[in-house]
């Protein structure tokens, strides 16, 4: 799912969200452990003098922030090709239909289109997240099959 991950446009430079959370993860594990700021290879926010690069970490700190906010949808790519394990691949649909369902603030039924556009912004091949949500009993489909609701 490599393309959920995508580059971000931001103060001029771009960022890599993985190379984010991998600094992220480095600055956990340092602080836990202040000894491998000593022993920083690998580190690429740690300087030769062992001095902290302030503007890198501030970029990684941007774009975690990002990656938190409602603004996060507009700035990472889709889900191109969903796992081939069912019970991840159903994980995954089920996260997105709650979340197109919370962007949409439905507290009723959805018509298929609009849930369709809502999905569209997450994944590409909408119509199998939007049926492994009613196989699971996360969405529940009118009888016609023109409308879907949400399962609390």
């Amino acid at each position: 799912m490599r393309a959920v991950w995508g580059r971000q446009y931001e103060g001029g430079a771009h960022m890599d969200f993985q190379l984010a959370l991998r600094r992220a993860r480095q600055v956990v594990a340092a602080t836990m452990h202040p000894g491998m700021l000593r022993e920083s290879a690998g580190l690429d926010w740690v300087e030769d003098d062992g001095t902290v690069d302030v503007e890198r970490l501030g970029a990684t700190r941007d774009a975690l922030e990002l990656l938190l906010s409602d603004q996060a949808v507009l700035h990472v790519g889709r889900v191109r090709s969903l796992p081939l394990d069912a019970t991840r691949r159903r994980l995954l649909s089920e996260a997105i239909v709650r979340t197109a369902f919370a962007r949409l603030d439905a507290r009723g039924a959805v018509g298929e289109a609009t849930l369709n556009a809502a999905l569209a912004m997450f994944v590409e091949d909408v119509a199998v997240v939007r049926r492994d949500a009613v196989d699971d009993g996360v969405l529940t489909r009118s009888s016609d099959g023109s409308a879907y609701r949400l399962v609390e």
